[in-house]
């Protein structure tokens, strides 16, 4: 009860007495909760527009060797569970499939028959009563293509592998959801960054006493790990410590790689 209670004073910025008494007039149901707080003028008047939109799902799409996948925000987690919402992310994942694009601003105008993706999701924010933001879209077009999203619908994966087995872009894409990488190559790491990071270790070696000569070789080794922390092929492999990914992928290889977290 508290639960709704909360969920609901942060989607209406109604007071607690008034969401408890429309609890109890929906018999529980959140959403008729709301309606009803909506229809005795006690939700307040906010534009939707100007609501910050932090939560939402993510969905993607596959067909052959083509993968679309897209993010859309809501205001609650409340609403990312509602099925209304639910089944327009399945629906612009689609849509992006169709669409081909990586770029969002055209994805918004691709036509669904009869409206735009964009005023799908303005017809929904409307029909739900939050502010909905279409934020991303992906698309991949490759040999071996797979996705992933996590139970929770909050992180989604999209990845293109050459010389690759299903389930080890199944995997693969697993692995970049959990383990955050980066960069694909050590060469896409900015120089400006290594040498920022390269300096900070060296400070932190000076100031714990190492000695001038040895400090050189520590930092190297740490620089080492700095690259093993963030590039994809030089991280170790989730679902077996034992090796990297590049290990594990022997003669394979990752062309791309897209993350969408909610929030990131």
């Amino acid at each position: 009860m508290m639960e709704s209670i909360k969920k609901l004073r942060e989607m209406t910025g109604a007071g607690m007495m008034d969401v408890k008494k429309a609890l109890a007039d929906a018999e529980g149901n959140e959403e008729k909760a709301v309606a009803l707080l909506r229809e005795r003028g006690i939700a307040k008047a906010v534009k939707k527009g100007d609501r910050e939109a932090k939560e939402g799902l993510v969905r993607f799409a596959i067909h052959g060797n083509k993968a679309a996948m897209v993010e859309v925000n809501s205001e609650t987690d409340f609403v990312a569970r509602n099925a209304d919402f639910q089944a327009l992310v399945e629906k612009l994942a689609q849509a992006a499939l169709e669409a081909g694009t990586n770029d969002l601003e055209t994805f918004k105008n691709h036509d669904l028959g009869g409206e735009t993706a964009g005023e799908a999701v303005a017809a929904a924010a409307g029909r739900i009563g939050e502010n909905l933001v279409l934020n991303r879209v992906a698309y991949l077009e490759g040999e071996q293509v797979a996705g992933y999203v996590h139970s929770n619908g909050k992180i989604g994966v999209l990845v293109d592998l050459t010389g690759a087995q299903e389930a080890q872009a199944k995997d693969v894409a697993l692995h970049v959801a959990a383990e955050r990488p980066q960069y694909l190559t050590r060469d896409e790491v900015e120089s400006g960054d290594i040498e920022k990071e390269r300096e900070i270790l060296t400070n932190k070696a000076l100031a714990e006493g190492k000695p001038q000569q040895i400090v050189e070789k520590i930092v190297q080794g740490q620089i080492g790990k700095f690259y093993q922390e963030r590039v994809l092929p030089e991280q170790t492999f989730v679902k077996d410590n034992s090796m990297t990914v590049a290990k594990y992928l022997g003669d394979a290889t990752v062309r791309r790689f897209v993350r969408f977290e909610i929030g990131s």
